[in-house]
């Protein structure tokens, strides 16, 4: 079948507006649910970094609180130990795009700390974008996209109907106050068409190859469309 490239964030901390370091990482529901999807599909997943660094799980991310109790939280970690394409990332760098069938970026609050800023990372989001393939987008992986710039300061994403993680559920969350900036008012300024959903209720927004998901809930509807956009 075809092979589909997840790229996740480097990071384990998120600076915030004060220059404390928030523990963070990728979130657990939103890499393991489409990897679940695309893997029972017959679908191959390679997992990249920045630098190739072994991605670090957000803790609170596999708590019972946000996977329906204990029994859905030690499911969900049951498949990151299982993984091993998450213990063993290629660098982003070293990505080449001919080589995948979509690519799928997860979010967590790591990629604020640095996919927003990865110039190779934007670079290879312009590429997808531009070849038709499937680009699915979920939560704080939006974020990347703030680093799809060209050399006009035009950002790729720019036009497109689009939805990430809300203001509203940042502040629910208790983390808009502490935020260096929001992702739903960075991406507005990009130009992008954001369109905002009931907090934490799945919503997906599928505009041409680019597919977005709001929130954790929608990881799995986002799997779905992203299959369906494979064939």
């Amino acid at each position: 079948m075809a092979k589909l490239l997840f790229v996740l964030t480097g990071a384990d901390t998120w600076t915030l507006a004060d220059g404390t370091r928030h523990p963070t990482g990728f979130w657990a529901e939103e890499f393991a649910v489409p990897y679940e999807a695309v893997k029972a599909a017959g679908h191959e997943v390679v997992v990249a970094t920045p630098g190739g660094v072994v991605p670090t799980v957000d803790q609170g991310s596999l708590s019972p609180e946000v996977n329906g109790g204990q029994e859905g939280a030690d499911e969900r970690a049951a498949v990151l130990a299982a993984s091993t394409e998450l213990r063993h990332p290629v660098k982003l760098s070293e990505v080449d795009l001919a080589d995948y069938a979509a690519v799928y970026y997860p979010g967590g609050h790591g990629p604020m700390e640095d996919l927003a800023v990865s110039a190779e990372s934007g670079e290879l989001l312009t590429a997808a974008l531009r070849s038709g393939k499937p680009l699915a987008v979920v939560c704080h992986g939006p974020a990347a996209m703030l680093a799809a710039v060209g050399p006009d300061g035009t950002n790729t994403f720019a036009g497109y109907r689009l939805t990430g993680f809300t203001n509203a559920e940042e502040r629910q969350g208790g983390l808009a106050d502490k935020a260096k900036w929001l992702l739903q008012d960075r991406l507005v300024e990009s130009g992008a068409d954001f369109e905002e959903g009931e907090p934490w209720a799945p919503k997906v927004v599928v505009d041409r190859n680019l597919i977005t998901g709001q929130n954790p809930a929608s990881s799995a509807p986002l799997a779905q469309e992203l299959l369906r956009a494979l064939g």
